[in-house]
Formats: C-alpha cells, sequence, structure tokens
C-alpha cells in the first residue's frame, strides 16, 4: 500500500510549511520524542496515489482536503463552486501545496486530520491527559 503502510508506532505527517498550522504541527511532532516522518507537501511530491489514500482513510473525497476558502484559492480559481473530478483536485494540492486544508497525521492505522495544534495535543497524548497511573 505505497508509502502509507508503516510502523504502527511511528507518526506521518503530512502538512504544507506555507501555512500556519503545518508548520505548528510539525514542531509539535518534531519535538515530541516519538519515531515520527514528516512530510512537507511544499518541498515533497506527493503522489495522487498517495492523496487518494490520505483521502481515503480520512473518509473522505480528496476534494475535501482542499481548502477552498483561502482568498488565493479564490483569486486563482475563481469566487464560485469550482467542480472538478478527482485529477483536477490532484492537480491543485499538486501544484498549490498551500492549499491544503489542513495537516493529516497517521498513527498506525489511523488517519487524523488536524486543524489546530490543540488536536495534535488531544489526539497523540491521550496517555498524558489526566489518566491515574497504576504505580504510586
Amino acid at each position: 500500500m505505497g508509502v502509507i503502510a508503516m510502523d504502527k508506532k511511528q507518526i506521518t505527517l503530512y502538512y504544507s510549511s506555507e501555512n500556519s498550522i503545518g508548520k505548528q504541527l510539525n514542531a509539535y511532532v518534531e519535538s515530541s520524542g516519538k519515531d515520527h516522518l514528516t512530510i512537507d507537501i511544499s518541498k515533497t511530491n506527493v503522489t495522487g496515489t498517495q492523496w487518494a489514500e490520505l483521502a481515503e482513510g480520512l473518509g473522505k473525497d480528496v476534494s475535501d482536503l482542499v481548502n477552498t476558502d483561502l482568498p488565493d484559492f479564490k483569486e486563482t480559481y475563481g469566487e464560485n463552486y469550482v467542480d472538478l473530478d478527482n485529477d483536477g483536485w490532484l492537480k491543485i494540492l499538486d501544484k498549490n501545496p498551500r492549499f491544503l486544508k489542513n495537516a493529516i497525521v497517521i498513527k498506525g492505522d489511523k488517519y487524523i486530520e488536524l486543524t489546530s495544534a490543540s488536536d495534535y495535543k488531544q489526539y497523540m497524548d491521550p496517555d498524558s491527559a489526566g489518566i491515574e497511573k497504576p504505580y504510586k
């Protein structure tokens, strides 16, 4: 299944360094001390197949991964609803990685779309969220 089948403990982050959420999340993952792989889609080409796998893992369409609300996006593609097939959306992500809506984290077989740094804390550090430790 391509690059995505990985070590269960490893965290893989797909993000764009061209947006602030991506930069923040990358910093969290880098400093987490956890085994990780970060993929900055602004610098690393992600294939159409990988995007399709990411969308499928999230239970979404490829079009859902694109932030169509950005002023930049509207300037480039017009104010109105953009009706493209999967290939069209894949080309947008390929040519304009900054239009990636949210960062995507894969942990084991879980795909999680992160919209903020606090999402990362919620999903990635559940063991440190007030659970009683069994030892005294």
